[in-house]
């Protein structure tokens, strides 16, 4: 089993180089620290052998023996132009995998795990599993938050609908208020995680494309900043990420925004820009000081 530990920042989607991930500061009084899988952008699914792909990433994480699990999004390949038949095989395959996790698993909800938005599909608006109503069927709450050893995590729902029946970055007012209510009766000094599949600052865009190129409204969440506004005068340490399908950690502002690579790399066709299929196994210190991993399990595509 690989492990590699990357900066996307610095290595500009080439061949991975050793660093770390992590910030030394002051304690909040926590005793012991912790660790955590982050898997993200898993796309499972029957084709390209990507079941047994799942369940060897599931069995490396086992072996790694982490706290809990949490999934950045993305976790069936696709439900946005599928049929209703064929979204419910594929989150009933992910849920029939996730049983072999031996800890905790704490889902994210994904643009491809939005049902029958894109008009392909067939699908009417009226069809009362449509959007994220299957993921919330079959999966759980489009978001909410857990606790673990005085951390808190927000799990927020960053997908949304154009009148086009495309999908973009955003997270809701509901959502928002939600935040607002649950964060004036959260102790200020408590270590905040957020998880979001899209994500909600990457340089993707300009490292690949060029310094002035703007994101799109599809790469990023449009008004992460009012909901980081929203976090002003508490203690977030980290905000993790999907979509991206790259390794990427920027620290700014006491924050590490980290976007997490992807279990199925390129959609289970091989690495993606040099980068392996993957996921993120993050230890969190007793100084709330944050390192990171991100493991190669061993998967290799299988040859056409």
């Amino acid at each position: 089993m690989k492990i590699m530990r990357s900066v996307f920042l610095l290595t500009v989607l080439v061949s991975m180089v050793s660093c770390t991930g992590g910030t030394n500061k002051k304690s909040s009084g926590q005793d012991e620290g912790f660790s955590f899988a982050f898997l993200t952008d898993i796309h499972v699914e029957y084709d390209k052998s990507a079941d047994k792909g799942f369940q060897m990433a599931i069995e490396s994480v086992n072996e790694m023996a982490p706290d809990f699990v949490i999934t950045g999004g993305d976790l069936i390949a696709d439900a946005l132009g599928q049929t209703e038949e064929r979204s419910e095989m594929l989150f009933d395959l992910y849920l029939e995998k996730q049983e072999g996790f031996t800890m905790p698993v704490y889902n994210t909800l994904g643009n491809h795990d939005e049902f029958g938005i894109y008009e392909r599909s067939g699908v009417s608006k009226e069809n009362p599993m449509y959007g994220d109503k299957m993921f919330e069927a079959k999966i759980g709450k489009r978001y909410f938050s857990f606790d673990h050893k005085g951390w808190r995590f927000y799990i927020l729902d960053s997908v949304e609908e154009t009148e086009e029946r495309k999908y973009f970055g955003h997270v809701d007012s509901i959502q928002v208020d939600w935040l607002k209510e649950e964060l004036s009766q959260t102790d200020t000094t408590m270590p905040l995680v957020i998880v979001t599949h899209i994500p909600f600052i990457t340089a993707y865009a300009q490292i690949t494309k060029g310094a002035m190129v703007a994101n799109n409204r599809g790469l990023v969440v449009e008004n992460s900043k009012e909901v980081l506004d929203v976090f002003s005068g508490h203690n977030l340490k980290m905000v993790l990420q999907g979509h991206l399908h790259i390794v990427e950690d920027i620290y700014i502002n006491n924050i590490h925004f980290i976007t997490g690579g992807a279990v199925c790399a390129r959609w289970w066709n091989g690495p993606k820009d040099g980068m392996e299929e993957g996921y993120m196994l993050i230890q969190i210190r007793p100084d709330e000081g944050i390192d990171w991993k991100y493991i190669d399990y061993g998967w290799e595509a299988i040859a056409n």
